[in-house]
């Protein structure tokens, strides 16, 4: 595989804050990965680690094989970056601006024709490259800043929000551009909108309290989606192994005081099983109740077992 990021035991401190802890994590060439957190997790601190803008207090970052502390130009080349606000300028057209950037980026001139017509084709900006950006809609605005990120064809495309304030149509079209831009490069996407990840992604990491939580495929995670599960509270402490072996049984999550949900099967219910094994063991069953989760609760579930202080970073 092509490993285009690689992470390795990444901590930051802010005094004696530690805002990312010991994170570790790889992006391959064609992954697109939804980077999730909530606000204060140390989301923000680990992306502008990857981008250089911030040193790490001890652990590693490499860029398409390149130390971004060693050999910072020569990793953020490798680059492509669209911050929450896109950094253009509302009196340039869109060609000056892109122009503007290939020459920021050191493409050589007889470079830049070539990539400005290449990243206005993939964002579909052939048709306002004469219109001041300042004309256009938010959602072209979006589209000339992900070009931007895109001129000199990095190897890591990084997004941090990138559909913030457009309309349905506007979303959809940017998804899509997402989608198509993750063929060719690896793409991290910051985003709150936990629908975006299911749409565009291939893998999604939760990060909390500066500790990656979640790091799974997409298909891993509709996996637990759409397994069966129930929620068991009891009146004494199990023998979780027992009630592992029934049959359906994938997985038992511990969710504290004596609360514990079992997944299974999704064409199973092994609710008659368990129930008749905790009264025979004499564990004491309270509460049996049988759920099905939604991305949204597998997001707070996890962000819940690891509260975020006020005093956060960013």
């Amino acid at each position: 595989m092509n490993e285009l990021i690689q992470v390795d035991q990444l901590t930051r401190f802010y005094g004696d804050h530690c805002a990312v802890d010991n994170v570790t994590f790889t992006l391959q060439k064609g992954e697109i990965l939804g980077f999730l957190g909530p606000n204060g997790a140390g989301k923000s601190s680990t992306m502008q680690m990857i981008c250089g803008n911030l040193a790490p207090t001890s652990g590693q970052i490499q860029v398409n094989g390149l130390d971004i502390l060693d050999n910072p130009k020569e990793a953020k080349r490798e680059l492509g970056y669209l911050p929450e606000i896109p950094p253009v300028y509302r009196e340039l057209t869109v060609d000056e601006y892109l122009l503007y950037c290939a020459r920021l980026h050191g493409l050589p001139r007889d470079k830049w024709k070539a990539a400005l017509d290449q990243a206005k084709e993939r964002c579909g900006l052939t048709d306002v490259q004469d219109r001041l950006i300042g004309n256009l809609s938010k959602g072209y605005q979006q589209r000339v800043g992900i070009a931007q990120a895109i001129l000199h064809m990095p190897a890591v495309i990084i997004l941090d929000e990138p559909t913030v304030g457009l309309d349905p149509l506007q979303i959809r079209e940017i998804r899509e551009l997402i989608r198509d831009l993750g063929q060719e490069h690896g793409v991290i996407l910051s985003t709150h909108i936990l629908s975006e990840v299911q749409e565009s992604c291939t893998q999604v990491q939760i990060i909390n309290k500066g500790k990656l939580v979640l790091n799974d495929s997409i298909e891993g995670l509709e996996q637990q989606m759409r397994a069966s599960s129930l929620v068991v509270e009891l009146h004494k402490t199990p023998d979780l192994s027992r009630l592992a072996v029934i049959p359906a049984i994938q997985k038992i999550d511990d969710l504290g005081e004596h609360r514990y949900r079992i997944f299974h099967d999704k064409d199973s219910n092994p609710a008659e099983q368990v129930a008749q094994l905790i009264v025979t063991s004499g564990w004491g069953l309270r509460e049996l109740t049988p759920e099905r989760r939604s991305m949204e609760q597998i997001f707070i579930d996890i962000t819940r077992q690891t509260p975020v202080t006020q005093e956060a970073a960013a």
